[in-house]
């Protein structure tokens, strides 16, 4: 797997190294989460969520909201093509997904004020604004993700996560006071290797049944370290116990088992998802809800384009685009794209001036946010920037409302009140206005 920095230089690596971050990217002993009570405040109209996560800043220009009428250095190297929805163009390269637009609903006009990569990044993944100023590079955490929020409200199956993060968990993705056990299920290793294997899902070689259950009697009696029960102590020891406890479960679990031997899809299938890591993270995503997982990442780094952005977009977006048409489609055949959400967004746009680099910069007062399934109303564009794409002008909207309609379709109250360990009240999203649009 390619290495993937920002333009801070961050490297997967370095997120790992940091706090939470080094805590789930270690596999289940560091992630598992613990299954909550679904909120039943709003009707549930997705029963899991897909979220791809373009993380850099993917343009908006040179994917679903082109500008052909404005001049060169806007519009940019690309041509446009017609998709299925009439009067409807997407950039040239979109190709499979313009072939089914009209599956899809196209958002242009989310924009905010959060114009680097780390406050980007915590708004769109939470919809909640950071609490101070952070930098371009960095890894906050001042409220839970979206994913987290989901594995606290919805359940799973038995012993399995409610939430995974592949190949790695976003910089903004974790539970804050939520807890280290609503945090992602990490799935760092390529599905499209031959040797492909979940760590912490089978026991490792060379260890039996027996042998590991008489390891699990060690280290309990072994482990006398006295436990803080009070929940605003916030004592990690407590969480590794439930994680340990977890594991057994998913070790045991044929289910879990069977979610994750991507090898016994057939080839004609993987070959549409494409030889490819993401393509083939997207094919294990769509096992992981069919067997009843509420909420898949997929993490896809490398949309920062500072520089020489067509040259790279040539090579990067046709398979990353063919993937999630694949993904659609695939979901759609087995009848699981009605009950099944999948969106695909990174933190902010791109400036409309193609800068002296051949690239575009940051750009937070316009982008556009793809969703399919779960009952959204298909074949729609929502919102519009202006004639030359600087600004969401039309039907303008919030990484709140954003946020918002996710948990709505879920089933999960947006303005829900919950308490930090502290006994601080704070509700999922300030905002909680859906976008009604997207609703059924």
């Amino acid at each position: 797997m390619a290495t993937q920095r920002n333009c801070e230089g961050f490297t997967r690596r370095d997120c790992l190294q940091l706090g939470m971050g080094g805590l789930l990217g270690g596999g289940l002993v560091g992630a598992l989460q613990a299954r909550g009570d679904a909120a039943n405040a709003t009707k549930r109209e997705a029963d899991s969520c897909i979220l791809i996560w373009m993380d850099g800043g993917p343009t908006h220009y040179e994917t679903f909201d082109p500008k052909p009428d404005a001049p060169v250095k806007i519009r940019g190297e690309f041509s446009t093509i017609a998709t299925k929805l009439p009067g409807v163009r997407f950039s040239k390269h979109m190709t499979q997904l313009a072939e089914i637009a009209d599956r899809l609903s196209i958002v242009r006009s989310i924009r905010h004020n959060q114009g680097n990569h780390g406050a980007g990044n915590h708004y769109m993944m939470t919809g909640s604004p950071p609490r101070i100023p952070v930098g371009c590079g960095a890894f906050v955490s001042f409220h839970p993700s979206l994913g987290s929020v989901a594995a606290r409200e919805l359940d799973a199956p038995s012993g399995m996560p409610a939430y995974f993060s592949m190949p790695r968990m976003s910089r903004s993705g974790g539970p804050n006071f939520l807890g280290a056990k609503h945090g992602p299920f990490v799935v760092p290793d390529d599905p499209n290797s031959s040797s492909f294997r979940v760590r912490d899902v089978a026991l490792p070689s060379g260890l039996t049944g027996d042998r590991y259950l008489g390891r699990q009697d060690i280290r309990q009696q072994i482990d006398r370290m006295k436990r803080i029960q009070d929940e605003a102590a916030g004592d990690p020891l407590l969480a590794v116990d439930e994680f340990y406890q977890q594991g057994q479960q998913l070790i045991r679990s044929t289910k879990s088992q069977q979610a994750f031997d991507i090898h016994s899809e057939p080839d004609e299938t993987r070959e549409k998802y494409g030889r490819n890591g993401f393509g083939q993270r997207a094919l294990l995503a769509r096992r992981l809800v069919e067997a009843g997982v509420p909420f898949v990442t997929l993490y896809e780094g490398g949309w920062d384009h500072h520089r020489t952005i067509f040259k790279e977009l040539n090579k990067k977006l046709p398979p990353f685009e063919a993937a999630m048409a694949a993904l659609i489609l695939d979901l759609e055949e087995r009848g699981m794209l009605e009950r099944t959400l999948v969106v695909a967004l990174g933190e902010f746009g791109r400036t409309p001036k193609v800068n002296s680099r051949g690239g575009r910069d940051h750009w937070s007062n316009a982008m556009s946010v793809m969703l399919a399934g779960g009952g959204t109303p298909a074949g729609q564009i929502i919102g519009a920037t202006d004639r030359q794409g600087y600004s969401a002008i039309e039907r303008v909207l919030s990484p709140e409302n954003f946020a918002s309609t996710i948990y709505a379709k879920l089933g999960i109250n947006p303005g829900k009140i919950v308490h930090t360990p502290e006994g601080r009240p704070a509700p999922y999203v300030s905002d909680p206005t859906p976008i009604h649009e997207l609703m059924s």
